[in-house]
């Protein structure tokens, strides 16, 4: 039963699944939930104290494309502001805006790396992403300006990102 829920949360490449030891020991090393309150201890610290995500989506082409953002955890939302930093375009014009209206689904990935590869880790959060205006949101608004000095200076009036997530991965390279 176990295994089925996992099987069933966590992608598995081909070459695991056509073999049952294998899928095990890939099993080992990389975990999944269904909410943030589920992390382990270590993957909840990365969650709340890496100060850059990568946010992952795909654009109009139907290519995927990555983002560097800052985010926040709001509840059991992500959430990630169109700022004041200057644009080019007015906020909902934006590609990133555009194509998370047309394709609402995202990956969201903080990860730490370190030359000594048994620190390496990273948490990722799969789910719905909605567009909404952040004076809809005032405890996105709180979460992010707690993160950022940059945002209790100026807090984001814009737009927001805010990421339902449907499960969470993760991996590091060691049980330290």
């Amino acid at each position: 039963m176990f295994s089925d829920r996992v099987e069933a949360l966590c992608p598995q490449p081909a070459s695991a699944i056509s073999a049952n030891s294998a899928r095990l020991s890939l099993l080992v090393p990389m975990g999944c939930s269904a909410n943030v309150a589920e992390l382990p201890g270590w993957a909840r610290h990365l969650l709340e104290c890496s100060r850059v995500a990568r946010l992952g989506l795909i654009d109009d082409a139907g290519a995927p494309r990555v983002l560097p953002v800052t985010y926040a955890v709001s509840g059991s939302r992500l959430v990630s502001a169109i700022d004041h930093k200057p644009k080019r375009v007015p906020a909902g014009e934006l590609a990133r805006v555009r194509w998370l209206r047309a394709r609402p689904r995202a990956a969201l990935t903080i990860d730490h790396y370190d030359d000594e590869w048994s620190k390496l880790a990273w948490v990722q959060a799969l789910g719905d992403v909605r567009v909404l205006e952040a004076a809809s949101e005032p405890d996105a608004i709180l979460a992010l300006s707690e993160r950022y000095p940059a945002y209790r200076e100026r807090p984001p009036s814009g737009l927001l990102l805010l990421l339902a997530p449907q499960r969470f991965l993760w991996w590091r390279a060691s049980d330290r």
